[in-house]
This record gives structure tokens, sequence and C-alpha cells, in this order.
């Protein structure tokens, strides 16, 4: 998972040296001046000398509290702790892992057989010690993924990143039999295998000696687009360098990113192609004949996405109305599939099929394949159960896989060459459990289980609805104690999101358990649109000059939860993270009265450059272009950073962000943050030099971050601070 009312500008004063003055500039009072663009240089010595001085003057509050390291004990002692679920997939009879610990702060890439994975205490087999590596390269290496080739799974290409950036430099691994060691696998780095240096790179084996691969090329012939990911695919076969590979699919600069794909079916035979995102929800998918002719389209509308093939069906989900010539219309939200081989024939849409169709309280959360059924994950009113599709002469039957109810139930490995699928369930009072599914026999069993971070016994859930502003129903969750008083005194924490059709389903967090549940908080999860809790259209509610109604439903679910009696302004809290973190930021702006603390997490905060940004231009499709000028007039009325009154008091903001955060440039809070000093405006501001877009690169700092967090929330809603 994821402000008593600010005070004078003397407060703020007063917490400076007794000589340093904050002085309100021309400059803070005119946002569209370039007098902060320094701060949009990530690496710039300017730049990161006011990111240390803040990281100094927040972590001496923060970490001075009394609070603060019982909660980095506690978060951490999470974090680290053995008895996490090692959630894993399944390639050719072994279960493979990425594992942190407080040994192991990188992690170990490491598997098991099966039969072995099921036990309480497995033996692993470690295949890479990430911080052994890093210190034998002298590098800052984050782990980010594996690719391996089917069938045998043993070539893989490892993706390493420089301190948690999404850009990663791809190597090959061996994980090679090796019957000297008992069956274990010689592992290691390729001599002279192939390796792309840093890049958002994404690629594919097409065999063992070929990979499809789309990365930055180089050159003087541009190969990213404006978002920064590749928008050339090329062929590179064992012992090419990589300028000597042959370019097999172009997309365009304007597009958001090019990628290659691979489509199997039971039988292991591999489709490949290439997609093409030409903006963030429309893309087309391309086939890669056999023959080595030309790319043949394959037939779905543009919102749509391919999920593989099952049962000799493509299987895709749309999210836009279609209407194949000739057939009845599919609705935005539906499952459905057409025959694979007859498409393969003669390159023709086939007749389309209807899999699923939600309720319009329903929505599909995920897809996944095995080799005897087709898993489908459906929320309903917000809680999420799996179903299991079958097809045969007749058409689709279906069943429920009987997991636990009331909860989040979902399929957390699957694989068409696999027959079994790990499924999980968790809820906000419910830890993490994880079941083997056998999809022959339908055979369902738990095998592991978190512990219970924190004591739920005498806590409940409460399901509610807000209504906002233009009349919509929006739906919350409130996750408190049995015994509390509705007199308006408990301190509380809003979570929302809103944005790229992400549901916010129930979760169980430790964390959030431990740190505040159990010091007395109540924690609120507003489902508000943007999300995809219940669909396209609650997704497509929010877009670009409509977005106001995401902002409208989170007012709505705090107001209603203080019309409750729950509790009050002075109680009140917010938080969320990346395109949270702009809805926090918005909450600042529009409703400072509302909230005394506001965690506002590796955010976008200027609206008017994010598509400047790092992938910031691949966001115009939820956001808007700025450079449309009704979108732009909307977006200068929304962008946080130009909405600041010099006029208005407002709650001490708390910014967390990330110099290493290459897909939200930390610009945004950087420049939000010198706005309100030059302004005199109260903040807390604290900038992890590593940890990507999670702002942790390892668990020892995200323990941290929780901690400061958590530190800060109790501090504004518990102690009055």
């Amino acid at each position: 998972m994821r402000i008593v009312l600010a005070v004078m500008a003397a407060a703020v004063l007063a917490a400076c040296s007794p000589q340093e003055e904050v002085k309100v500039t021309a400059n803070a009072l005119d946002p569209n001046s370039d007098a902060h663009l320094y701060l949009e240089e990530v690496e710039g010595a300017e730049a990161l000398a006011w990111v240390r001085r803040e990281n100094e003057r927040t972590l001496k509050v923060l970490e001075g509290e009394a609070r603060y390291q019982g909660y980095y004990d506690a978060a951490l002692k999470i974090a680290t702790s053995a008895e996490r679920i090692p959630y894993g997939s399944i390639r050719a009879g072994h279960v493979y892992n990425f594992w942190q610990d407080e040994a192991h702060e990188r992690g170990l890439w490491r598997r098991t057989v099966l039969g072995e994975y099921v036990k309480a205490a497995p033996a692993w087999e470690t295949l890479l010690d990430v911080d052994a590596l890093a210190k034998a390269e002298g590098a800052n290496w984050v782990y980010k993924g594996v690719s391996c080739l089917p069938p045998e799974q043993t070539q893989c290409l490892l993706s390493l990143s420089d301190g948690g950036k999404d850009a990663v430099r791809v190597r090959e691994y061996s994980i090679a039999p090796n019957g000297a060691n008992g069956g274990g696998a010689k592992a290691g780095f390729v001599g002279g295998g192939f390796d792309i240096l840093e890049a958002k790179t994404s690629a594919e084996w097409q065999d063992k000696d070929t990979l499809l691969i789309a990365t930055d090329w180089g050159g003087d012939t541009p190969s990213l687009t404006e978002s920064g990911y590749p928008f050339v695919i090329k062929r590179l076969y064992r012992g090419q360098r990589l300028e000597q590979a042959v370019e097999v699919f172009r997309g365009d600069v304007k597009d958001v990113a090019t990628s290659p794909f691979a489509l199997e079916d039971a039988s292991g035979k591999r489709w490949f192609g290439a997609a093409r995102a030409e903006t963030f929800y429309t893309s087309s998918y391309f086939l890669f004949p056999d023959s080595g002719s030309s790319p043949i389209k394959i037939p779905l509308p543009s919102k749509a996405r391919p999920q593989g093939v099952f049962a000799d069906t493509l299987i895709a989900t749309i999210e836009e109305d279609w209407t194949p010539d000739g057939q009845e219309t599919f609705t935005a939200g539906d499952l459905i599939g057409y025959k694979w081989s007859a498409f393969l024939a003669d390159g023709k849409l086939p007749k389309v099929e209807l899999v699923f169709r939600p309720t319009p309280k329903q929505a599909l959360q995920g897809v996944g394949i095995t080799k005897n059924e087709l898993l489908v994950n459906i929320s309903d009113n917000v809680v999420v159960k799996v179903m299991a599709y079958r097809k045969g002469a007749s058409g689709w039957t279906s069943k429920e896989v009987p997991l636990p109810p009331n909860g989040s139930a979902g399929v957390i490995f699957s694989d068409v060459e696999e027959a079994t699928a790990f499924l999980g369930f968790e809820g906000y009072l419910s830890p993490d459990a994880l079941f083997t599914y056998d999809s022959a026999s339908g055979a369902l069993s738990q095998i592991k289980a978190l512990p219970a971070w924190f004591d739920a016994s005498d806590m409940q859930v409460d399901q509610y609805e807000a209504t906002s502003k233009d009349g919509t129903k929006v739906p919350y969750f409130v996750v408190h104690r049995q015994d509390i008083k509705l007199d308006g005194s408990n301190p509380t924490l809003v979570y929302g999101y809103g944005g790229f059709q992400v549901s916010q389903t129930p979760g169980y967090s430790g964390t959030v358990g431990k740190l505040w549940l159990e010091q007395g908080g109540v924690y609120v999860m507003a489902n508000i649109r943007g999300g995809g809790e219940f669909g396209p259209a609650w997704h497509q509610a929010g877009l670009k000059t409509k977005r106001q109604v995401v902002y409208d439903d989170f007012i709505a679910v705090a107001e209603d939860v203080i019309a409750k009696n729950i509790t009050s302004k002075e109680k009140l809290g917010a938080m969320g993270g990346s395109n949270g973190g702009l809805l926090m930021g918005v909450m600042l702006t529009q409703r400072p009265d509302l909230f005394r603390a506001i965690v506002c997490q590796v955010p976008l905060l200027d609206m008017l450059r994010y598509h400047m940004l790092l992938a910031g231009a691949s966001w115009m499709d939820e956001y808007g272009d700025p450079d449309v000028p009704e979108e732009r007039a909307f977006l200068e009325k929304l962008s946080p950073y130009h909405n600041v009154d010099p006029a208005k008091t407002y709650p001490e903001i708390y910014f967390e962000t990330s110099t290493k955060d290459d897909r939200v440039h930390p610009g945004h809070a950087r420049k939000l943050a010198k706005r309100l000093e030059e302004l005199g405006k109260p903040f807390l501001y604290y900038e992890n030099i590593d940890g990507g877009h999670s702002a942790a690169a390892n668990q020892r700092e995200a323990a941290k971050r929780a901690a400061l967090e958590f530190t800060y929330l109790s501090r504004k809603l518990m102690d009055g601070k």
C-alpha cells in the first residue's frame, strides 16, 4: 500500500537557524518564471545542496521524535522478516524467487523445486547474490527482474538498475544444470554473452542465439520517443555488436513506446510481434510471420490488451465499445476471444466471442492462463474473487475458485505451460495467504501465510459510500478499532490514488497496521474515480479536463468521515503517491482547510511542464496536453505548483521523493517545496538519494520511509504538533 491549520510565517522562521531568513521573492509569486528550473537538474550541485539541506532539517525534526526509532524498528522487522511469503514463479519444475532481508539488502535470486517450495522452510539454491555482485563490481545494483528462454529456462536475461531507476542494464546469465553439484545449477554471467547498456530496454528471446530488442540505439537517428522509451525493435544475433542489429519494426517518435512480445500456446509454440503504444491507452499489435514477410496487424480495437492464447483462442480485454464488421457489439470492460488458428490461416478477424461481461458494479482485475484453465480476477463492489473458465464444444463454462471471501483474491502466478498456479488472498485485517491451485483437478491448498503483524482482534472493516459533488456514489473502506467513539476525536488517514485505471482493492499492510491502526489510528481507503474499481468507465470519467471529479470524490470521502463523526479536520490526514501525489498536491491547494497532515509521495506537481520531464509525455492521455489551449487552461487551474496562494494558510505538508526516480521527476516535489519555502509556508521534505519510483532501493530504506511517514502523521494527528 501506499494539521493544526498552518502556522504563520513567524513559526516557519523559528524553525530556521537564528541567522537564517526566509525571503519572499518576486519569483515565489510567479511560478511561471524559470527561477526554480535549476531544481530539475537531477544531479545538479545547487539542486542537491538544497535537497541535502532540507533532508537534514526534516530528519532532525522527524528522527528527533520519541516515536521514530520504535516505528523504524517495527517497520524493519516486518520488511526483513524470514516469515514473509517468498512469492515465486514456476519454470520447468523449479520455483524462482527474489528475496531481501536484513542480511541481504540488495537481495538474492534463488530457486527450489516445487515439492520443496510447499514446505514451511524450503531449501533454497542461490543463483545470484546481488549484494556480492554490487560489491565486486563497485556498482549500486538493484535487481529489476529476469527473463528466461523456454522451455529449458536456463538462458536468462538479467535486468539490473543503477540505484533503482527504470532504466536497466540487461546481461545474459546462465543457470545451466551442473551434475557435479548434485543436480543444482552452475550460475553466472555468460562470457561474451548478450549485454545491453543502460536504457529503458525491453527484450524477448527468439531462440538461444537471437534477441528481439527495443532499446536506445544511439547514433544520430532518434530511437526514443518524446516520453523517453524505445520505438525501434531490432533483431540481434549472438556475437553481433549492438550497431549490427537489423531493424524489424519501427514505431514513431510521437508514440509512447514500442516493445517486442511473445505469445505462446499450450503446445509450446511461440509467436513474436511488436506492441506499439501510440498513446498511454491506445495500442496496435503486430505479428511477425514465420516466413519473414511484413508484420500483420492483430485485429483488435485500439483500447485493448491481448492476454494470451488459451484453447486456441486469443484472449483479450477491451476498454472501449467495439463492433467488428458484421458482428455484434462488445462493451468496454468485456473479456473476449477469437480462434487463433483461424486468424493465423488468413490474417483476417474470425468470429469474436464473449467470455465474460461485468455488471455495473464489477470489473476485470486481471487474467491468468494455465495449461487447463483461464483464470479471471473479478471485483464485485471492490471485493475480488477468482473465476476459472474452460472452453468446450458448447462454449465457455466457469466456476468460482473457493478462496476466502470479502477481500482480494487473485492470481499470483500462472503460465500456459504449467498446470499449477499460485493464488493469493488478503484483506485489510487478513494477512496474505498463498495457495497452490491445480488447474487439472481444481484442487486448492493453502501452503503459506503471513504472520499477523499487528493485533486485529478488536478491529473491524466497514464499507460506506460518499456522495460526490455531481451525485456519484463513491465507495470507501474504513478500518478501525471496534470501540472507537464517534466524537470526531479519532486520528484518521485517508489514502487515495485515482488514476490510470488502478484499483485500490482490500490489502494487508503490516506496516499500516503496526504503525497506525495499533496506535489508535483509523485508516480509510477511498475508491475514487480514475481507478479501475468499476471498469473502464470509472477510469475514463476522470480523464483530462474531466479530472476534477477525481478530486471531488476524495474530498467527498474526507467530508463523509467527518460527517459520521469518525474524525474532524483537526485529526484528518491524507496520503498518496505518484499520481496519488498529484492528488495530495491538489488537496493542499484546493482544500487546505480540510486536512491537518498530508503525505505527498513521489508526486507530479508542475502540470504545465510534466510532459517535458522524464516519462511525463506518456501520460498526456491521462492528464491532458499543456500545449493544447483548452487542456492547458484546465491544467493551469489544477496544477498545485501554480496554485499556491500567498495569502492562504496551508497545513504542513510532507514531501517524499527520490533522486533516482527516472519516471516521475524529483523536480516536481523540489519545486513546490521551494515555492512554499519562499512564501514562508510550512513543509517537510525528504529525498532518498537512491530508490527509483518506489523511493526505496532496499528494505532498510523502505523501513525508514515508513517510519518517517507515520512519525509525521502521529506528530500531526495524535500529538497536535
